[in-house]
């Protein structure tokens, strides 16, 4: 047991090493770069280093030292991400005891999650939310919109709640941390990567109408590139090298995958960032649209591999 803990400690010590090594060496670069090209727009990309280095800190914070700590801190990010979405969407009056019961559903999932009720984490909300949402907005009894209300709530719970819910399942399984810090570095990285090769090589846009930004070779550099260091990474996860690549490979398309929908999203609300909490990157689900796709399908396709 006691070499079990000395493995598990060098590990997360070496994840925490990384992670802060690639921070460091993002803040020599832009620091050089802004010497040497006084002229270069780094403004957002130094503004966007530093709240990488607060939100490193604090996602390490909430992981490392307590599992109770962690699923408090998942479920604020929760409560957070649906907080934003509601702020953004076009709801109804009507809608606010809907709205409500989305909330208190909070504390229920990551109960479930924390006890480690596996069957009931995952049926909560797709099963028994998507029939009370419904029924609730019909005893409201306002049925004008309520077609538009009855697509709009659910959905935001499954990504706000349900997808971001699988972070606290990762913790139930053997490994769980490892795997955790595995999936959001990945993930994050996945958003990097493909920002750095669409700006140096992108050239043929991917989805012009929903992220102008997003190009062919950014897409495909990042999805290797993240494929690649999902593999650099095994070390944190049990899974063998062919099953890694294809974890990481799957994985990284559920991110930009999450991401899209959440751009597509803004768009149709003419809305560039769902809030302005974050300096340089817009609001807390901006920073994690990758997430609430990537989260799910990582814990399945692990699950499947190592049950």
């Amino acid at each position: 047991m006691k070499k079990l803990c000395d493995h598990i400690d060098s590990t997360m010590l070496l994840f925490i090493g990384i992670v802060f090594s690639v921070l460091t060496f993002a803040s020599l670069l832009f620091f050089i770069l802004g010497k040497l090209k006084p002229e270069a727009k780094l403004t957002e990309l130094k503004m966007r280093c530093k709240s990488w280095w607060i939100m490193a800190l604090v996602f390490l914070i909430a992981t490392v030292f307590s599992a109770k700590i962690s699923y408090i801190a998942f479920a604020l990010l929760s409560f957070v991400a649906l907080r934003e979405l509601f702020t953004i969407l076009k709801l109804r009056q009507e809608d606010r005891s809907a709205m409500l019961l989305c909330y208190i559903a909070i504390p229920v999932q990551y109960f479930f999650t924390y006890q480690g009720y596996m069957i009931a984490s995952l049926v909560f909300i797709p099963v028994f939310m998507f029939v009370l949402l419904p029924f609730r907005l019909v005893l409201v009894g306002q049925t004008q919109g309520i077609i538009q209300s009855m697509a709009v709530i659910p959905a935001t719970l499954m990504i706000a709640l349900f997808g971001l819910s699988h972070l606290g399942l990762l913790l139930s399984i053997p490994g769980g941390r490892g795997l955790l810090f595995f999936l959001v570095f990945i993930t994050e990285m996945n958003d990097v990567f493909q920002f750095v090769w669409g700006k140096l090589l992108g050239k043929h846009k991917i989805l012009p109408k929903v992220s102008p930004n997003k190009t062919w070779e950014g897409y495909i550099g990042g999805i290797l590139t993240t494929t690649a260091l999902g593999l650099a990474l095994n070390f944190l996860t049990p899974c063998s090298t062919t099953q890694i690549l294809f974890i990481s490979f799957v994985t990284a398309n559920a991110g930009f995958i999450g991401d899209v929908i959440i751009s597509s999203v803004k768009r149709d609300l003419h809305l560039k960032d769902t809030s302005t909490a974050i300096p340089g990157h817009g609001g807390v689900l901006d920073r994690i649209d990758s997430l609430v796709v990537a989260a799910p399908v990582f814990f399945h396709l692990v699950y499947f591999f190592t049950k």
